[in-house]
């Protein structure tokens, strides 16, 4: 089968077929209230007409990090907007490639990350997620391991659901005292953050305000896209120290002038609405679905892996050593079913990642469901294949081969 090069192309070939759990984008339908967000749009669109650019940024940017609490972010107003939060990691891979810097990047981690810094040669280093795990050893671990300028982490990361939340403000504390002592900039992916929110098994508390206290340089990069059901209608943030701002800032305004007003009236409009319920109506649904999607793997090859936070994405080991992570998804992909294989993850160390498989959950339950049952189903054809199962996956193989070469 032919190898894709990455997961976003993984994606797209997914986008093609029902039951597509590859990316982490909101496929859901609306939650009773969000019907009635839509139902307004007519409103929406005239006042975002009838407004100022400037103040529905603000409007936006005020109620973004009041509801994420961590209004700190607003005490110097340098947030800067932009509609994709790839665009802010391209604005951050061009500083960081105009001021020559290595990058130190949490390993595993999504694989857009690590390209879109490798395209323009910035050098990459793995920092082991596991260096992170225990708070007390934080400091030495990375004292011993990082010979990067900057340290990249994604919090919550994706595709495990770890954080640094879980630690209290310790872990935080060590990792600032690193970046402090050792005079590294740290960098932030906090895409996955909202899924915190409501959250009763860590503490929260605004991280800005102690980035901002500590004095360190910083980057941090914030998302509305894998919250919120908007069909890729999204902005995206990017927030800086202030002594880096002006150099991130020129950068910023050679790619765009704004985002639209149109789609920071609407996404505004379901921030408050998830403030209004506790953001229910985002946790409800992935935690439906991961505790189905956990009750039908129960005893297959599958063992879905605890996060320490739910985000959108389940990672799910594989029990069978024998089995790898990129034979399955081909395998699963003859039955119409698509997963993500962990190699694109460990992206330093490819063959780390054929133990672990990726499953999006941000689905409506109603085929969200029927397709976890056809994975269990599939896989367990895959641990006991009969001749005629052999047969008929190599017909499947033989058959798409054929039509990709046609194609």
């Amino acid at each position: 089968m032919e190898r894709l090069r990455d997961i976003t192309q993984h994606e797209v070939e997914a986008l093609k077929h029902d039951y597509n759990m590859s990316d982490a984008h909101t496929h859901q339908s609306q939650s009773p209230t969000q019907r009635n967000i839509v139902e307004r749009l007519p409103e929406l669109w005239y006042g975002s007409e009838n407004s100022r650019q400037y103040d529905l940024e603000q409007r936006f940017l005020e109620t973004f990090f009041r509801v994420q609490g961590r209004p700190a972010a607003m005490k110097n107003n340098n947030a800067m907007i932009v509609y994709a939060a790839s665009i802010a990691m391209a604005i951050t891979a061009n500083y960081l490639r105009k001021k020559r810097m290595k990058v130190s990047l949490v390993h595993p981690c999504f694989d857009n990350l690590v390209d879109l810094m490798k395209h323009i040669e910035v050098p990459l280093e793995a920092l082991e997620e596991s260096w992170l795990h225990d708070p007390n050893k934080i400091y030495d671990n990375l004292k011993e391991n990082v010979t990067g300028d900057a340290i990249f982490l994604v919090d919550p990361n994706n595709p495990t659901g770890f954080t640094l939340y879980q630690h209290g403000k310790l872990g935080w504390s060590e990792l600032i005292r690193f970046a402090q002592e050792n005079d590294k900039l740290l960098i932030f992916d906090f895409c996955f953050a909202a899924f915190m929110l409501g959250e009763k098994r860590v503490e929260m508390f605004d991280i800005y305000e102690m980035l901002e206290s500590s004095g360190v340089s910083y980057i941090a990069m914030e998302d509305t896209g894998k919250t919120w059901p908007l069909q890729d209608a999204k902005a995206s943030i990017l927030k800086t120290s202030k002594d880096i701002y002006e150099d991130v800032y020129d950068i910023h305004t050679a790619y765009l002038l704004n985002v639209s007003p149109f789609i920071l009236n609407v996404v505004t409009e379901y921030i408050l609405d998830s403030e209004q319920d506790n953001f229910a109506s985002v946790h409800g649904l992935l935690l439906r679905n991961r505790a189905i999607a956990e009750g039908i793997l129960s005893g297959s090859i599958l063992e879905p892996m605890q996060p320490e936070v739910n985000v959108s994405v389940m990672w799910c080991k594989i029990k069978d050593s024998n089995l790898k992570a990129s034979e399955l998804k081909d395998y699963l992909t003859e039955f119409g079913i698509h997963v993500l294989p962990g190699t694109y993850f460990f992206w330093d160390e490819p063959e780390r990642g054929e133990r672990y498989i990726r499953i999006a959950l941000a689905r409506n339950t109603q085929v969200f469901e029927p397709a976890i049952r056809s994975l269990r189903q599939a896989v367990e054809q895959y641990e006991k294949p009969s001749p005629l199962d052999w047969a008929a996956r190599n017909l499947r193989a033989a058959d798409n081969a054929l039509l990709q070469a046609s194609a």
